[in-house]
């Protein structure tokens, strides 16, 4: 009688379907108001950076020399802008700083994404090679990763970025066809290639050493070695097996490693190597409201909270990933 009581009772309970970790994940991370408002200022500005034209009221690069440095809510009277209403105010040349202020929002979402992109995909290879591989293979690729890291990294950035920008100014004659392709595609992104190509080169080290020291913890785990024992291939443990299980805290990494990107991005443009003018960044916004700071403050204003508000969204929605991904938080 009590077997078959327990029998009923089991079957009339409903099974509780299991939750994944993306959809558990999700769930944590969506219980925090602060990081849903993190989450959607970051959407909007992914947004507003894919269809810029859509949002700027008028062009980044229209002038209007008569209508310089005007408060915000200002009405133009004049000029080839007459009319328009400058809600952030104008710059040195009569700018529209809310239009140059969105269409900079694409270059910093740029970076965001290709930087970590860079990151993400080279430091996970190179860190599960390094890991997975002998003992001497694994010293001599580290042995790399160390001397690049002996260097400041902003002053490596900014040497390489010096490099290419006087690469760009050579004759064709004396680039090469490399050369030659390479600076084609930076003009065709108004510079933003090279910047890419700075960053990329020394933002894979952190994300290298962490997926290293991750594949030498779970190498010698029981799952790995029954993978050996049936015969699977190496780049089929290091994908199937390895990789699932460091991919967590590399995304976490990554996304705390994202407004280190934007900040490289935007102090290049602020001392005039990075975004090549006219086209607009957050820092050489700055750089241009810097001198008038004292008589104009909205014009370094703006791009400035800007700047910030982004930095911490993506620190906050790094912190809250983090413990989301946390076993040990987790009832």
């Amino acid at each position: 009688m009590l077997n078959s009581a327990a029998q009923n009772a089991t079957a009339a309970a409903p099974l509780r379907r299991p939750r994944s970790l993306l959809r558990d994940t999700l769930q944590r991370l969506t219980k925090d108001v602060f990081v849903v408002i993190c989450a959607v200022y970051l959407a909007a500005l992914l947004v507003i950076a894919i269809a810029p034209g859509v949002f700027a009221p008028v062009g980044y690069a229209v002038t209007d020399f008569p209508e310089k440095f005007q408060p915000p809510g200002t009405v133009a009277t004049q000029g080839t802008l007459a009319g328009h209403t400058y809600w952030m105010g104008s710059d040195k040349l009569g700018r529209d700083i809310l239009s140059r202020l969105i269409y900079g929002t694409r270059v910093s979402m740029a970076v965001a994404l290709m930087g970590a992109s860079i990151s993400f995909v080279i430091g996970i290879t190179y860190g599960l090679v390094a890991g997975y591989s002998s003992k001497h293979v694994d010293n001599f690729m580290m042995r790399i990763v160390d001397i690049i890291y002996a260097y400041p990294t902003l002053i490596l950035i900014i040497l390489l970025q010096v490099y290419l920008t006087t690469l760009a100014q050579k004759p064709p004659d004396e680039m090469g066809a490399f050369g030659q392709l390479v600076v084609t595609i930076d003009n065709a992104s108004g510079g933003l290639f090279f910047v890419f190509v700075a960053i990329g080169v020394v933002s894979w080290l952190n994300m290298a050493r962490l997926v290293r020291g991750q594949t030498l913890h779970y190498r010698q785990q029981e799952f790995v070695q029954a993978a050996r024992v049936v015969g699977a291939k190496d780049q089929r443990i290091m994908g199937r097996h390895l990789l699932p299980n460091i991919i967590g805290p590399c995304i976490v990494a990554e996304t705390l490693a994202i407004p280190t990107y934007i900040y490289t991005e935007a102090f290049l443009s602020f001392i005039g190597l990075g975004i090549q003018p006219p086209l607009p960044s957050w820092g050489s916004m700055i750089a241009d409201g810097y001198g008038a700071m004292r008589t104009a403050p909205w014009v370094l204003f703006f791009p400035a909270i800007a700047l910030s508000l982004t930095m911490l969204a993506f620190n906050f929605l790094g912190d809250a990933l983090r413990d989301a991904l946390d076993p040990k938080t987790r009832k």
